[in-house]
Formats: C-alpha cells, structure tokens, sequence
C-alpha cells in the first residue's frame, strides 16, 4: 500500500508542468542565479563611491574590481552557454566609477538572466565548447553561479571591513512582515 502510494505520488510530481516542459532543472538554475546576482548588484549599489577603490591589501583586487570581474564573468560564462560572441565589448575591470561598475554589472545580470530563462534541462545536457575542451551547457551555468558567488563572498569581507551589512545578511535579518513568511 504504501509502496503504491509512493508510486503514484512520484507520477503526479512528474507530471507537473515545469517536468512535462523539460524546465525543472533549468528553473532551478534560473533561481539560484537571480539569487546570486541580485547579492552582487545590491552590493555594488550599496557600497559608497569612495570604497570602490578600497583593497585590504595590495595584492588583491579593490572592490570596484571584483565588481568589473563579475560583469566581464558573467557575459563570458553565459554567451559560451548560450552558444555565441560575448556581447560585451567593455572591460569593466578597467572601469572606474561606481555609476559605469553598476550599470556593467547589471547588464550582465540581464544578459544572464536572459540565458537562464531560455534554457530547458535538454539545451543543459548538449555540449558546448569550453576552451580545448566540450561542456555540457548546464556545467557552464553551474560554473557561472559558482563563480559569482564566490566573489560575493569576496565583496561580503570587504563590505564587512567597512562597516556596512551586505545586502543578503540584510535581507536574512530583516523584521518579517506581517502575513508574509
């Protein structure tokens, strides 16, 4: 009995739409890369002008410069993943400004949430070309959050050593409101 109620609720669960249309993994994907990006530009909105020269240390990039690097990452991740020319002509790591880093990392932000709404689990599985090697699409979408999330860690210690709360601590300790869970 029990066995047989698994069974059928397996079925049903399969045959939601976001299964039946092949999308389950890649919307997935999409929420997690919204998730991510959202960090990143709501840091570079957040953090004062004067710090995006600031660097802990000498040998490490400056704030704007992880910014600029997730921009140029995110247009190279997802135009491999979508199977064309970087779109991007600009190299936002030599950027200076906060206006021209956060206008750069929010086009990548759309680009890429662009090709993360166009992908089905099946376009994930083909295989693309990554450098000598061939990738499945959905490895390089994969690489891409990784990466940016990686650098969000980044902006987090530095927003830290200046004193300011990073956008997703933020958000995580913000007073409920009501009705909402």
């Amino acid at each position: 009995m029990i066995r047989h109620a698994l069974i059928a609720a397996l079925m049903v669960g399969l045959a939601t739409p976001a299964f039946a249309q092949g999308k389950a993994f890649a919307d997935a994907l999409v929420r997690m890369h919204a998730g991510v990006s959202r960090n990143a530009v709501e840091a570079a909105e957040k953090m004062p002008e004067a710090e995006f020269a600031f660097t802990p240390s000498k040998d490490v990039r400056t704030f704007g410069g992880f910014i600029g690097h997730i921009a140029n990452s995110e247009f190279n991740y997802c135009a491999r993943a979508k199977g064309e020319a970087n779109p991007n002509k600009e190299d936002f790591e030599k950027a200076t400004g906060k206006a021209a880093l956060v206008a750069g990392i929010k086009a990548a932000a759309a680009y890429c949430d662009a090709v993360y709404k166009g992908m089905t689990d099946t376009a994930l599985s083909e295989m693309v070309a990554m450098g000598q090697s061939q990738q499945p699409r959905g490895q390089i979408l994969v690489q891409n959050i990784s990466h940016t999330n990686e650098h969000y860690g980044n902006l987090v210690t530095y927003m830290r050593i200046k004193g300011i709360v990073p956008p997703s601590t933020e958000r995580a300790t913000a007073p409920a409101r009501p009705g909402v869970r």
